[in-house]
């Protein structure tokens, strides 16, 4: 079938709540993409930051096999095992005390959102207690979700969405002690900030919040959806500042590509809610918890945090060197392998010059940044390729 062909029914069938780019992938393999014509690409999008191992990963997709010829959903009824050693396994690397396994980031975003309100009530709090989340987040589209999201564009829609949710800057402490009173419950925030620009939280700021929460007896919940799982060159993006959060978040490069997230919390927030308080059909169940453990195991087995920093560093330098070699690059910032190059004007452009002339898949953050979230296992050399066809972009449209 036509390339045309597939987009044509997918404009019939699919509701368009999305602006595709006109592109039909079949399948990849590491950390290129094949499209329906047989073309090949460079992918340092990987799916949105989901597809940390690449593609087609063989570990993942021989636990996956294997769970699906032996049971993939039984409900939460009952214990099933590969939950059970996933969780294990992300409590250790986390150092958390509980894990409760989702569909999606948003969903657990949710779940975190319900640990602060539930942990206000069982303090007996008032009912107008407040969140305070931070200007330029991202937080995911449903309403809980949407509602910590600092973005106009994305709420006005769908107004009124939950009350009593107080907005300060990111990295801006004083802007967020202004905010604190015997109301708040609990902060919110990404460790960095992803689809806001690529903003890594200083050390001054997420240690003053930390304080902030420790003085007034609030949660703190870090979102590391898209910066956790070694994206920033440490498994979890707030361990490398010296801080630990009361209830965290992970998603996206949990499972390789199956539909799995988690919410995890530790001390007096991992006793929070009660059976009966929270409830999912499909999270948690045998197949995604297998891929899941597939990939903790990956992690640990193949030093991916450590790759990650090395490569990391090494796409850090190149990036560096197209801030001083083209005028329209005006800002560089991120860690490990979540960075970002801020532009003059709207990367539209490039990025879409990048796909269709350059077989490079790239992703924006905002309307001028471009973000690098590529597959954790990348080498040197897929950073020097994708800089010459960026390049090629750039010079193609500037």
């Amino acid at each position: 079938m036509e390339k045309q062909q597939y987009i044509d029914r997918a404009e019939h069938a699919l509701y368009k709540v999305y602006n595709r780019f006109p592109m039909v992938f079949d399948h990849g393999e590491g950390v290129k993409l094949y499209d329906t014509d047989g073309q090949e690409y460079l992918d340092f999008g990987a799916g949105i930051a989901v597809m940390g191992l690449g593609y087609s990963c063989d570990e993942v997709k021989n636990a996956v096999k294997e769970q699906m010829d032996k049971l993939p959903h039984i409900s939460n009824l009952f214990y099933n095992e590969p939950a059970i050693s996933a969780g294990e396994k992300l409590l250790a690397v986390s150092q958390m005390d509980k894990v409760f396994f989702t569909n999606s980031g948003t969903e657990a975003i949710e779940g975190a959102l319900k640990i602060a309100k539930r942990y206000a009530y069982n303090k007996g709090m008032a009912p107008d207690y407040e969140i305070i989340a931070m200007k330029h987040s991202f937080h995911g589209r449903s309403l809980g979700a949407l509602s910590v999201t600092g973005n106009d564009h994305y709420q006005e829609p769908f107004a009124p969405l939950i009350p009593n949710i107080r907005f300060a800057e990111f990295n801006n402490l004083d802007s967020v002690k202004a905010l604190f009173s015997d109301k708040t419950c609990a902060v919110i925030m990404e460790t960095i900030q992803g689809e806001g620009g690529i903003y890594p939280a200083t050390e001054e700021f997420i240690k003053g919040v930390r304080a902030l929460c420790d003085e007034h007896d609030a949660l703190l919940m870090l979102d590391e959806i898209q910066c956790g799982m070694g994206r920033s060159g440490e498994m979890f993006a707030w361990q490398d500042y010296g801080v630990k959060p009361d209830v965290m978040t992970t998603a996206k490069a949990l499972g390789n590509g199956t539909p799995v997230g988690a919410f995890l919390a530790c001390g007096k927030a991992a006793t929070a809610m009660v059976p009966g308080d929270h409830g999912t059909t499909y999270g948690g169940n045998p197949l995604v918890c297998a891929a899941a453990n597939a990939v903790l195991d990956v992690f640990k087995e193949k030093n991916i945090v450590g790759h990650v920093k090395e490569v990391g560093a090494y796409l850090y330098e190149k990036l560096e060197e197209l801030v001083a070699e083209y005028d329209c690059v005006i800002a560089h910032r991120g860690k490990g392998l979540i960075q970002g190059l801020e532009f003059n004007s709207a990367v539209g452009p490039v990025v879409t010059n990048a796909l269709l002339e350059q077989h490079l898949v790239l992703i924006s953050a905002g309307a001028n940044i471009i973000r690098f979230v590529p597959p954790l296992v990348i080498e040197k050399a897929d950073v020097d390729e994708m800089v010459v066809r960026l390049k090629a972009a750039i010079e193609a449209v500037k």
